[in-house]
């Protein structure tokens, strides 16, 4: 009974404070003796409602032990400064494509759920030429026939004589103990 009351009077005496993120959740770590080691346990307390989804990604690799040291004030608010400037980049982008195809007429729906439509097959299609006759691609389907053949015959050859001196087999009759090394 004495442990665990130390254990609970060292929970809230012996931690310290490493730092809070933007929505005021704060960040603890106590290093404890395990078994004759020292451990660092991290966690967090939250501001009002625990909600996982509210931690910042550096702060969850540093809860998880990806970080060796937590993160700072300053390189929080660069990595933000970081993320806003990726936005903008977007909503830009966004814009410029828009823009685009409204100058070429472009005849695909644009659907409002902003997501990005399928490729425009038609364009892509007409860039390769399409042959008048039939004729080269009967050509095109014996020369690939051929290719294959000959492949079969080199799997058949090689099924016959096999080259390797190690066991083959799906393993379906293997015995423990039975196999000996080719003499």
């Amino acid at each position: 009974m004495s442990k665990l009351f130390q254990r609970v009077a060292g929970f809230f005496t012996n931690r310290t404070m490493v730092g809070m993120d933007k929505a005021g959740n704060r960040y603890f770590a106590k290093k404890d003796e395990v078994d004759g080691i020292m451990k660092e346990k991290r966690w967090v307390v939250f501001k009002g409602e625990e909600d996982p989804t509210s931690i910042p990604v550096e702060w969850i690799c540093w809860l998880n032990g990806q970080r060796k040291r937590a993160p700072t004030p300053e390189e929080l608010m660069d990595l933000e400064a970081r993320r806003e400037r990726v936005r903008q980049n977007v909503a830009f982008l966004k814009k410029e494509e828009e823009e685009r195809k409204e100058r070429e007429g472009s005849t695909r729906k644009v659907i409002s759920t902003d997501k990005v439509g399928g490729p425009d097959l038609k364009s892509f299609i007409r860039q390769f030429g399409v042959p008048s006759e039939g004729d080269e691609n009967q050509k095109e389907s014996v020369s690939m026939e051929g290719v294959r053949n000959s492949k079969e015959k080199e799997a058949k050859k090689a099924k016959q004589d096999p080259e390797s001196t190690e066991p083959t087999g799906s393993g379906q009759t293997f015995r423990p103990g039975t196999w000996q090394p080719p003499t």
